[in-house]
């Protein structure tokens, strides 16, 4: 009984992870050159980076689909005996998304093959809701890193959400601040490749859950009238894709910075050189990415196991001096106030009516103030 119970509660989370995918589909069909369908026709869709091989058949209404494709470049290609090889290169699946490609054969020797290059279609007939896709090269172009004065502010040092800007409809300022459609913030479902990565209570990204800037691949917004499976969402539902190994070994290296160096001084300052104050502040947040094929010993990885791995820290130390302050005289120290200089300002008054200049010592055993103040 107890093991029927551990399988129920297995198949309810596989359940809910199959619902919360990270994956897009190419679906279309297949004709000859009369117009007619053509069945059992074999499709393959080929990742242009890692090798990686999804085939499918043509049904007897010569349409096919190719489902749970992971984000990326695709190559496709049909083929049929007496028709030509055709094949369709630059084939991008962005998440949660259904791209349709269609094929009219040429009558021909399989050994023959045509290459169509076609623009996307600008109107997408497959699904009806309204997304938006981020690439990772415009998410690098937003000024994300905070260099505020102030600090870095509520949210994260480099917070992928900012990507939120780019899109219509929507506002975001920080984590506490994220509104698409008009919706209240806290509304929206955060998932990185399909799993959840929402603090439970504000659906907000965390520092201990965001995604690292330059590990990711691209980010997914849905908007409006997305699919069932995409549940519990009111303000937008947003899926990161994160970046992995290819037949290439490839990388990057980074360091966004903040030094005083480059910033104006404070007006009216001098810090005793003849020059203004620039306040120390300096904040770095640097990394790496390294990703590529597994190469061990009597094994090669390519076209089958790679690997991705990125690295990001940020210091931060600043020094604010440009106050002003004073310190008290010989005499003050001794107990002497009869000299000192106080700023002229009442105080409110007491009981009686009066008022008296701010910072003034009172005699505790009359009702009158000495000369002086003292």
């Amino acid at each position: 009984m107890r093991l029927l119970k551990y399988a129920v509660c297995i198949l309810a989370l596989a359940a809910a992870a199959s619902a919360q995918t990270d994956r897009g589909t190419i679906t279309g069909a297949v004709s000859d050159p009369a117009g007619a369908v053509v069945a059992n026709a074999v499709v393959e869709a080929k990742n242009t980076d890692t090798g990686t091989a999804f085939q499918a058949g043509t049904s007897a209404t010569g349409n096919y689909t190719l489902a749970q494709m992971p984000a990326g470049t695709y190559e496709l290609s049909v083929t049929v005996p007496g028709f030509k090889k055709s094949v369709r290169p630059g084939i991008i699946v962005n998440v949660a998304q259904t791209v349709r490609v269609d094929f009219a054969l040429e009558v021909g020797a399989a050994t023959e093959s045509v290459t169509v290059q076609a623009e996307a279609p600008l109107l997408k007939t497959e699904s009806g809701e309204l997304s938006h896709t981020v690439e990772t090269n415009r998410i690098d172009n937003l000024p994300l890193l905070d260099l505020k004065g102030t600090g870095v502010g509520p949210g994260n040092i480099r917070n992928p959400l900012a990507i939120t800007q780019l899109l219509p409809g929507a506002t975001f300022s920080t984590d506490n601040t994220l509104r698409l459609n008009g919706m209240p913030s806290s509304t929206a479902a955060i998932r990185i490749e399909g799993q959840d990565a929402t603090n439970g209570m504000w659906k907000q990204l965390t520092q201990a859950t965001q995604a690292g800037v330059d590990a990711i691949q691209e980010v997914a917004v849905q908007t409006s009238n997305f699919a069932a499976e995409y549940g519990q969402v009111g303000g937008g539902y947003f899926n990161f894709t994160m970046k992995s190994g290819t037949n290439q070994l490839h990388g990057s290296a980074y360091d966004y910075f903040d030094n005083e160096a480059l910033n104006a001084g404070v007006p009216f300052t001098d810090d005793g050189h003849g020059h203004l104050i620039r306040n120390s502040v300096r904040r770095n947040d640097y990394g790496f990415t390294l990703g590529g094929p597994v190469v061990l010993p009597h094994f090669n990885g390519r076209d089958k196991t790679f690997f991705f791995f990125n690295f990001e820290q940020f210091r931060e130390g600043q020094t604010v001096r440009n106050g002003v302050g004073s310190v008290p005289t010989d005499a003050e120290r001794a107990g002497n106030f009869l000299g000192a200089v106080f700023p002229f300002v009442s105080t409110p008054p007491d009981p009686l009516g009066r008022t008296f200049q701010a910072f003034t010592v009172m005699d505790p055993t009359s009702t009158f103030t000495g000369p002086g103040g003292a």
